[in-house]
């Protein structure tokens, strides 16, 4: 329940703040923030992350699609019955599920989170991307101190 709880969360989330975009902003515009640091954009991303593989938004709307069947189905065999990969798990779903809503009605994803960290530039990206990278993010760290954990306790 606390899955469906989150994913459901973080896809009203997203959808929000997308559609609030859209409404508000012309195709392209920018509104600093935080002069240099940090903008709200309007941009339009119809490939992945980095927009790696632009231009194929069935291939995106088929694997969005398997990874989320793929999440359900398989989750016990990667995640434990602890509380916090039951978040990572809403997190994920949830992010991905804004995602391909967003592929299947408009054949792009609307992205409005824009950061510069002196000449970086980071590529923007939206509630959804952050929701998935938090969730795998912190999956690959609590993995990581429970392997420490576990070997320490082996010796």
């Amino acid at each position: 329940m606390l899955v469906l709880l989150i994913g459901l969360i973080i896809l009203f989330l997203d959808q929000l703040t997308k559609q609030a975009v859209r409404a508000n902003f012309i195709y392209g515009e920018s509104r600093p923030v935080i002069d240099g640091f940090f903008n709200l954009v309007y941009v339009r991303n119809d490939g992945a992350a980095w927009n790696i593989l632009s231009g194929h938004g069935i291939i995106l709307i088929l694997v969005s699609v398997a990874v989320l069947v793929l999440l359900l189905v398989y989750r016990r065999s990667f995640l434990q019955e602890q509380f916090s990969h039951r978040i990572l798990l809403g997190l994920m779903i949830g992010g991905i599920a804004g995602n391909l809503i967003d592929r299947i009605r408009f054949g792009w994803v609307t992205d409005f989170l824009d950061f510069q960290f002196g000449s970086y530039h980071y590529p923007s990206f939206n509630v959804a991307d952050s929701a998935i990278c938090i969730a795998v993010g912190l999956y690959v760290i609590t993995n990581l101190f429970q392997k420490k954990e576990e070997e320490d306790t082996a010796k």
